[in-house]
């Protein structure tokens, strides 16, 4: 059974995006892409939200390409292009998109059938959005939070509107030289 994973860069008070949906705020550095590759190596499919597909279909398609393309953008462009996609998304639904299958209705039943398959982890790179339906049903099996040395005071939250508790299980933690600590939950099913 494959996992469904959160990948998501957060500050110190629980935000994920600036009140305008900022993101200058994020610390990244070779060693955090380097971190963050081991765990798209455990994955084989990606779902996003619209805005953050849109985003990063804007970019890792040729970005390996480039000539001054970095090992990080070289290797997750690699795995970009070679994974199936979801995205979760009302307007995309109908359009012919390589790789990709968006869901809208009944999201939730797809995704619970698509962790039920046999493979590596699902991983969701940013998405707030989707990623709190996804809460919401209690499809998503973990975290992993790079939590950034930043108080943003407003913006978009991580964990907001639930209305259950959900515990977690630390599995593994890691200081980075820039200060970020990425920290890797499991949720505990009850």
């Amino acid at each position: 059974m494959r996992k469904l994973i959160s990948f998501m860069h957060i500050s110190l008070d629980g935000f994920v995006g600036g009140p305008n949906g900022e993101m200058d705020w994020i610390n990244v550095d070779a060693d955090i892409f380097d971190y963050a590759g081991q765990m798209t190596g455990n994955s084989d499919m990606a779902l996003y939200g619209r805005k953050t597909f849109e985003m990063m279909e804007g970019y890792w398609p040729t970005a390996g390409d480039q000539p001054d393309a970095s090992k990080h953008d070289i290797e997750h462009s690699t795995w970009y292009n070679k994974v199936p996609k979801i995205v979760i998304s009302n307007t995309l639904v109908g359009k012919s998109l390589k790789n990709v299958t968006v869901l809208n209705k009944d999201f939730a039943k797809k995704i619970n059938a698509l962790k039920k398959e046999e493979g590596q982890n699902i991983v969701i790179f940013g998405s707030p959005g989707a990623t709190h339906a996804l809460m919401q049903d209690n499809l998503v099996d973990g975290y992993w939070l790079f939590v950034n040395p930043v108080i943003l005071g407003k913006g978009i939250q991580f964990f907001a509107n639930f209305k259950d508790r959900v515990n977690l299980k630390l599995v593994e933690s890691h200081a980075f030289n820039s200060g970020v600590v990425g920290l890797h939950y499991e949720v505990i099913q009850n």
